[in-house]
């Protein structure tokens, strides 16, 4: 049995660098929190026949991205044990769950939650290590899985978080569970949001139905170091108000250290050691919000969830409630509510949920381009060098330039359904679908 310490009862973003060959991927959308590679080329065309090096099949679901480090890939999955058409219906019911919701959300009996570790060079499946298991778990939305939020690597831990379903520390050599909490949250379709970690804490944000919150744990004890409320909201209803987003850590032109946290209706910014609020932003009414922000030169660029989704370009270098004044732009159409985007050389590129990609400059926010590419997205876009990745429910991956101009360079297919993200290490692409990890070389 594995050493469990525990605790009284969401990665890094840093300054930009070049990512070369032995970076690791520790974190959702790698190491800059951005889906941006420098310095590195990957395969422009492959398939389930071609330039494939190995492809591993996995027990369980999750929409987690893998996340690599000296040699081995680790990813979080949820096995379920399914109920019966007349459990389900009765699970639902019992959950208190309005009947006209009973075909969107789907539920099990019980969960197995676990951590896969992979060899980045075979694909074999070194370990599975057993973190816990919920029996009657909350129903999710059938597009969830309970295993959604991305773990992140920090030298010698790998921190794995699952919502209200329990956040975990694990010590990668000995693969003991160094502590355990949990902290309850009704997410109504289930758990979303990735933990960053800022120096000595680990950062989650807890935007649920009926509290929403940021929370920083001492990473080595999981203890908590402080909680904030996030601003009144005027949503009629908690389901207004949940939120599903990734923080990012950023320096702004003051020489600020920052948490950006995007939640719905409010975009706010804290201070990293207290979480005392620094300044914030009124979006409007967007809710679960999924998209990771970008930033650049002293603006945050971000999606504001569903409703009617917008990309908004604010300044960060306020104070207070900046809403009139720090607001450089807004597009109010043709936005993803679930795919980040992609900032590069003053272009912002975006894939709709419904495979429209944009590209947008990044100074005006004027529309360079529009096409349909077609397919359904969640995972979030990849550049690497001058091509960007989209990978789509039906398992099409789309390769286009960057630039001005639309160009598509490749149209590839893996076998599954895509909603992990992607990452790159050594030159090699890492893919997830629903039931296989794929290599992709050269």
């Amino acid at each position: 049995m594995r050493r469990f310490i525990f605790v009284l009862a969401l990665t890094v973003f840093a300054a930009p660098r070049v990512c070369t060959a032995d970076t690791p991927w520790p974190q959702f959308r790698g190491p800059q929190g951005d889906g941006i590679v420098s310095g590195r080329s990957v395969p422009l065309e492959f398939g389930e026949q071609s330039g494939v090096t190995w492809k591993t099949e996995v027990p369980g679901k999750a929409w987690s991205s893998p996340v690599i480090a000296d040699g081995e890939i680790w990813a979080t999955t949820a096995v379920e044990v399914f109920p019966s058409e007349t459990e389900r219906l009765e699970l639902l019911k019992s959950a208190g769950i309005e009947e006209k919701k009973f075909k969107q959300l789907a539920v099990a009996k019980s969960i197995q939650l676990k951590l896969l570790v992979l060899d980045l060079k075979t694909g074999s499946l070194r370990e599975t290590i057993e973190l816990t298991q919920i029996d009657r778990p909350d129903p999710i939305h059938s597009l969830n899985s309970y295993a959604s939020p991305t773990p992140v690597i920090d030298g010698g831990q790998i921190y794995c978080h699952f919502g209200t379903y329990g956040t975990f520390c694990i010590d990668r050599q000995s693969r003991d569970i160094l502590w355990h909490r949990r902290l309850p949250l009704d997410h109504a379709v289930g758990p979303g949001s990735s933990p960053l970690i800022d120096q000595n804490r680990l950062i989650l944000i807890q935007d649920g139905m009926e509290r929403q919150y940021v929370a920083a744990l001492d990473k080595k004890s999981g203890e908590t170091l402080w909680e904030t409320d996030r601003p009144q909201m005027d949503a009629p209803s908690g389901d207004q108000k949940k939120s599903y987003c990734t923080p990012i850590k950023i320096t702004d032109p003051k020489g600020r250290e920052q948490l950006i946290c995007m939640g719905s209706q409010w975009i706010v910014a804290y201070q990293s050691e207290t979480g005392e609020e620094i300044w914030k932003v009124r979006h409007g009414k967007g809710f679960s919000v999924v998209p990771r922000p970008v930033y650049s030169d002293g603006v945050v660029y971000f999606c504001t969830g569903f409703g009617k989704p917008q990309l908004w370009a604010v300044r960060v270098d306020g104070t207070g409630d900046v809403t009139d004044s720090h607001v450089m732009w807004t597009v109010r159409s043709g936005i993803p509510a679930k795919p980040s985007p992609i900032l590069h050389d003053g272009l912002l590129y975006v894939i709709e949920d419904n495979g429209i990609a944009s590209c947008f400059g990044a100074a005006t926010g004027e529309t360079v381009w529009k096409e349909r590419i077609g397919g359904k997205y969640s995972a979030s876009p990849l550049l690497v060098g001058d091509r960007i990745y989209l990978g789509s429910h039906e398992g099409d991956i789309t390769v286009i330039a960057t630039g001005r101009e639309f160009q598509v360079l490749a149209e590839n297919h893996l076998e599954g359904q895509i909603m992990a993200s992607p990452a790159v290490v050594d030159g090699a692409m890492i893919w997830r679908t629903a039931e296989a990890f794929y290599r992709i070389d050269g």
